[in-house]
């Protein structure tokens, strides 16, 4: 039930690069004068997602709607920044008729959800729905997916599997969490690889009510995402988490470097390699900015295992010194020089 004179607040979670920042671009350019602040959490050391959206050429995206939470995920940071940046959006003059919050592929949506239940937020704010975007051409071929009945008979036949991977862990907090499931890149899919995904989906989800919406390059109509309604932070005890028994949740699993790299002439080159990189290495993500000379507009880079895009999406701006880099996110234990001097092979 929708909560009468409170903010409503949408939690946008999803695995790496499953369309989370596409979809936030999508609301905003069908925002239709509605005043939505965006507070984006990214992990790594480049605000890649900040200047995608700044770079978005929408009318009315001003850089003070964005505020990033850089390394490190909301879940692990709510004392320190995410509920003095609530506030500092809710105490404007004229603030916000809806926040959106794009959480980390890293993080762990419930306790973010439980943040909202602080005093000095719970009085203004409410969450009102969480949005799980999957990226649906990775779970068709078994990547972020779990099998329960699998991994239980690999239990009873080998004592030393005791718990999950953290990706597993991480898609099943996901959806446990969800008000919604956004599967996307269904354009990649058939509609029976699409119809076997949903089901999959289902078996996982806790709540039967939960939509599963098949989108393609994350069009969603804001009509769906936003006016739920959920009050998710009273809504706590249908949103079992892995770490409801106090364990926290442990970010040395994964690791994030930025590879600083000169004027690309061949982008599709450098996609190549990237490629081979993620073949070799626990590689999960690759995203960031490129300079090609000769263009007068930025590229953006962004892959998820071995599926690339490359795109133009804004000038480089008067005084802005161009670059190029790549956030690198894997696994913990990264071989950071071999990476490096893959990518940077001429």
């Amino acid at each position: 039930m929708a909560q009468v004179g409170k903010i409503p607040a949408t939690v946008i979670t999803g695995f790496l690069g499953a369309g989370k920042t596409t979809m936030i671009r999508n609301m905003l350019e069908n925002a239709n004068g509605k005043r939505i602040a965006l507070i984006i959490n990214e992990f790594g050391d480049v605000g890649v997602d900040r200047g995608i959206i700044n770079g978005c050429g929408i009318e009315g995206c001003a850089e003070d709607d964005v505020v990033e939470l850089a390394n490190g995920c909301i879940c692990c940071t709510v004392a320190d920044d995410f509920l003095p940046t609530i506030r500092s959006l809710i105490d404007r003059e004229t603030p916000p008729d809806h926040i959106v919050i794009e959480t980390s592929g890293l993080a762990l949506p419930k306790p973010l959800v439980k943040a909202f239940n602080w005093p000095e937020v719970r009085s203004r704010v409410t969450v009102d729905g969480v949005v799980a975007v999957l990226d649906g051409a990775a779970l068709r071929d078994g990547l972020f997916a779990h099998d329960h009945h699998a991994v239980q008979a690999q239990r009873e036949a080998d004592d030393n599997l005791d718990h999950e991977s953290p990706l597993e862990e991480l898609f099943e907090e996901q959806l446990h969490c969800a008000d919604i499931v956004i599967l996307n890149k269904t354009d990649l899919l058939t509609d029976e690889e699409r119809i076997k995904v949903e089901a999959d989906i289902r078996a996982e989800l806790k709540k039967p009510s939960v939509k599963i919406i098949a989108t393609e390059h994350s069009r969603v109509e804001n009509a769906i995402l936003l006016g739920l309604g959920a009050a998710a932070e009273d809504d706590l005890d249908s949103r079992p988490s892995h770490h409801d028994d106090g364990h926290e949740h442990d970010h040395d699993d994964f690791d994030s470097f930025v590879v600083s790299l000169d004027a690309i002439g061949d982008p599709a080159a450098l996609e190549k390699r990237l490629v081979d990189v993620v073949r070799q290495f626990d590689v999960l993500r690759i995203k960031g900015f490129l300079d090609v000379p000769g263009k007068p507009m930025r590229q953006v880079v962004q892959g998820v295992g071995e599926r690339f895009q490359r795109y133009f999406d804004r000038p480089w701006s008067d005084g802005e010194t161009r670059r190029s880099e790549l956030v690198v996110i894997g696994l913990h234990g990264l071989d950071r020089a071999a990476i490096e001097t893959a990518i940077k092979a001429a």
